[in-house]
This record gives C-alpha cells, sequence and structure tokens, in this order.
C-alpha cells in the first residue's frame, strides 16, 4: 500500500500525470544492473511501467529495456511542464551534428530524440507480448527470465 502511494506521489510530481493504482503486477523488478521498474494497473485499466534506476539512462535505452522486458509501449511520458521535451532534446542534439541546418523537420530528429535523458520514465503500455513479463537476471541464459505472466492488450477505442 505505501509503494503504491508513494508510485503515485512520484508520477504525479515528476510527470504531472493522476494515477490510481490498482493493481501492482511486478514491482521493483530489475531491468538492468542498475535499473527497476514497476509495472502497474491503474482503474481505468491501463497497464503502465515505471522505470528507474542509478545510471543515466537515454530514451533510447528505455524504450530497449520495455521491448525486453516483453511489453509493447504506446506514450513514454515527457517530464511535467515541457510536454516537448523529446523534440526539444532532440532539435538542440541535431543541431550541436548539423549546425547550418535550418528547415528541420520531425523526421530529421526522429534518431535525435531518443539520446534525451530519461530517468525516471513513465510509459503507457498497449501490449504484453505473449502473455509473459521478463525481468533482467545475470544468472538466467540471455540475462532475462519470466517474472510474471500477464495478458493485457489495450484495444483503441474512438
Amino acid at each position: 500500500m505505501y509503494d503504491e502511494l508513494a508510485l503515485e506521489r512520484s508520477i504525479k510530481e515528476r510527470f504531472g500525470v493522476e494515477i490510481d493504482v490498482r493493481q501492482t503486477i511486478v514491482a521493483h523488478s530489475p531491468v538492468s544492473r542498475t535499473a527497476e521498474a514497476t509495472l502497474f494497473l491503474t482503474n481505468k485499466k491501463q497497464l503502465y511501467v515505471y522505470i528507474s534506476g542509478q545510471s543515466k539512462f537515454l530514451l533510447s535505452d528505455i524504450k530497449k529495456l520495455v521491448s525486453r522486458m516483453g511489453l509493447k509501449a504506446e506514450l513514454y511520458f515527457p517530464p511535467k511542464g515541457r510536454p516537448l521535451y523529446f523534440d526539444e532534446i532532440g532539435r538542440s542534439k541535431f543541431y550541436e551534428v548539423f549546425p547550418g541546418r535550418s528547415n528541420v523537420g520531425n523526421d530529421d530528429i526522429i534518431f535525435y530524440r531518443t539520446l534525451a535523458p530519461y530517468n525516471p520514465a513513465l510509459v503507457l503500455i498497449s501490449e504484453v507480448k505473449n502473455g509473459e513479463v521478463y525481468q533482467f537476471d545475470t544468472d538466467a541464459s540471455g540475462q532475462w527470465r519470466l517474472a510474471a505472466k500477464f495478458t493485457y492488450r489495450r484495444i483503441k477505442t474512438s
């Protein structure tokens, strides 16, 4: 109960999102040597994963961790008060590499967005692949082992 309240408070402070945790699927599961993830379901039946760690993570690292956990991401939440955070960082990184370019479109900065620092991370999940959630384990073959069985697929409605 205390962990859920602390998680809700942390999400509200860092991402400005009101979330009521209904059920924790995986709590404080290791996803790398220095990071852990909490996978939870809200009262609105939305699945989120919250990843935090001691290392500096980029958006590309978080995308890779989410995929290795066996999840499909729908939305990566930017920090509170900065709705265009990933685009801002992507444009500044792009201009570091190409200082003379002027007309820069969204297609130009797709890669550079992934270089944005992103720790902690909040990700809305659209699907659990094969109904299995994995966690990091150095002793397991491939360094990932089954953490929980959970079936989820978000159906979009208009």
